[in-house]
């Protein structure tokens, strides 16, 4: 949790965007770990503030919130024999890799994978995090340490597989675990790490794989252990036209009706990708509250398809933003995510209806419900202070007018400040605490080893 009591005033920014309608142009009062105060413009607080920061050269916006990666796939990114595979055949390609990862490599990758999220602007990740091999049964509890020194939000996924090659899975078995050893550890891992209500900074979540990684059996009870400890539920969805064939052949079933066959087509659950559903899947899925984390980059590099966004919006589906896994995007970067996102949803909608602001809220508000955090997402008094300030200073932003839009159409990828609950992750620039030349030397070294060991 945040020790920070000051206040703040981020005065006058160059442009704001809250994610509500209030005029902020005067900038933000924070106030410990919360937002205290919206300035208008040309105002001053209304209360004495301990600091003030000039913020004349930044662009303010809420801590962008990534609703779907795999931290440990930064040991795999442009792998040759992947790099122009689908799916399927991608997933194939990489499982036997992926099961030669150790711990360190774990702590390495996830360390990794947050710091190119906080230098992008991101406070809260989530990740899902599936394959426990042999040595690696403590991964979640490498992950939270790594969450924690830092300080960053997380909602961390106990995911899991269980249904292998040998009984018509595509994981190999080596990879895949015993339903009751599943279940076990995601009691655990929730007793142990779990936090709940406002400004929790790690939380956990129960996330098999996918329909053709996991058992129905394994679906349907964690599910019930769920409801039962009242956490969230997160899988893979509809990615791709081979997983709904895959759900027909061995369910008889399409995607959404397996899903709610096995239990998860509620407000609990947010899926990743959900690329291929029918009018009347959406309409189902709006109506059960069923949030889609949106993957764009991935989408495009795996040729999987492009998501229903806005129809999932207006039928009530919560929509937010992921990088997703390192092996197929190639890389954590949130606020070029929000690019990607805005220029990819514009080829189905057009450009009227997809703003550079609507997509922001995607990425902030809509990730913040897809998570099931009323906390985060928004600037606004009472919520908490996580906040992103981009400089404009660079040769791609000269000649550029409004200055949130050319956050994302110049193509902004660096935030210069990141405040989490109040505290600076961030500043010029740079991880507050991380020497990030030697995490590379560590992280490029664990990159190659995985590979010797696996050749």
């Amino acid at each position: 949790m945040s020790q920070n009591t000051a206040s703040v005033w981020l005065k006058n920014p160059l442009g704001i965007h809250t994610g509500t309608d209030a005029d902020a142009r005067g900038g933000i009062v924070v106030d410990g770990a919360r937002v205290r105060e919206l300035v208008p413009a040309g105002s001053a607080p209304a209360a004495p503030v301990d600091q003030v920061v000039d913020a004349s050269r930044h662009v303010i916006i809420p801590g962008l919130i990534n609703t779907h990666h795999h931290f440990y796939q930064t040991l795999t990114r442009a792998w040759a024999p992947v790099v122009s595979a689908e799916l399927f055949p991608w997933l194939k390609g990489l499982y036997g890799l992926w099961a030669g990862l150790t711990p360190r490599d774990l702590e390495l990758a996830t360390t990794v994978a947050l710091a190119e999220l906080l230098l992008s602007g991101c406070t809260t990740a989530a990740d899902h995090h599936y394959l426990f091999p042999e040595g690696l049964e403590n991964g979640i509890d490498v992950q939270v340490e790594v969450v924690r020194r830092l300080g960053m939000r997380a909602t961390l996924t106990r995911g899991s597989m269980s249904l292998g090659e040998e009984d018509g899975g595509l994981p190999p078995q080596r990879t895949v675990q015993d339903a009751d050893v599943i279940l076990a550890d995601s009691e655990r891992l929730i007793a142990a790490h779990h936090e709940r209500g406002e400004g929790a900074f790690v939380q956990i979540g129960l996330a098999p794989c996918s329909p053709f990684s996991v058992t129905t059996g394994a679906m349907r009870d964690t599910a019930a252990l769920a409801d039962r400890l009242d956490v969230r539920l997160h899988t893979h969805l509809a990615e791709t036209l081979d997983e709904e064939d895959f759900c027909r052949e061995m369910f008889g079933l399409r995607t959404v009706d397996y899903l709610e066959s096995v239990g998860w087509l509620t407000e609990r659950t947010w899926l990743a990708h959900g690329i291929h559903f029918d009018d009347a899947e959406i309409a189902r899925l709006g109506a059960a509250g069923t949030a889609v984390s949106h993957c764009a980059t991935s989408n495009m590099r795996l040729a999987s398809g492009i998501a229903r966004v806005l129809e999932l919006e207006d039928a009530g589906a919560p929509v937010g933003l992921g990088v997703d896994g390192s092996a197929s995007n190639d890389g954590s970067n949130m606020i070029q995510e929000v690019r990607q996102a805005l220029y990819l949803q514009r080829l189905r909608y057009g450009a009227a209806a997809v703003t550079p602001e609507r997509a922001l809220d995607w990425a902030t508000a809509g990730s913040a419900r897809a998570l099931g955090r009323d906390d985060l997402g928004v600037l606004a008094p009472g919520k908490q202070a996580d906040l992103a300030m981009f400089t404009l200073d660079e040769l791609r932003f000269s000649g550029s007018h409004d200055p949130v839009a050319a956050l994302l159409l110049c193509g902004a990828d660096r935030a210069d400040r990141v405040m989490v609950g109040g505290d600076w992750r961030v500043l010029d620039g740079a991880v507050v605490g991380l020497d990030v030349p030697q995490l590379i030397a560590h992280h490029s070294e664990a990159a190659r080893g995985l590979l010797a060991r696996h050749s």
